[in-house]
């Protein structure tokens, strides 16, 4: 057994890399949801870092949403490749799969709200 890394290991990780943004920018470029989620988490960090709050709870939430949102994608392709017509199961799955997106989205934006709104109000002067 190999100790340490070696490069076939850094190029095995960035071929990887490769298809795992292959996959990000396929759902930026598809998915209407998935840019609105993205440019929120730019907007929510830019906040952040504005406000000079932790940005850890806020990124946690925003990584978790946009991830929910690239499952949903990818079971949404994987239910439209194996039940190319209508099927009530497949229906299910899908909005399952949305479901769980809007879940982590309704707990974002708890989490922006508790770590964000207070500063802001502060910062605008009205607490």
């Amino acid at each position: 057994m190999r100790s340490g890394g070696s490069a076939w290991d850094a190029r095995r990780w960035l071929r990887s890399a490769g298809f795992a943004w292959a996959g990000v920018r396929h759902a930026y470029g598809t998915q209407a949801n998935f840019r609105i989620e993205c440019w929120a988490a730019l907007l929510a960090l830019g906040l952040g870092g504005w406000l000079r709050v932790p940005l850890a709870p806020v990124a946690l939430a925003c990584a978790l949403v946009l991830s929910l949102e690239l499952l949903n994608t990818a079971l949404e392709a994987v239910v439209d490749l194996v039940s190319p017509e209508w099927h009530a199961l497949a229906r299910v799955a899908k909005d399952a799969a949305a479901a769980a997106v809007l879940v982590g989205s309704a707990g974002a934006l708890i989490v922006g709200l508790s770590v964000l709104l207070p500063p802001l109000l502060a910062r605008l002067g009205l607490t």
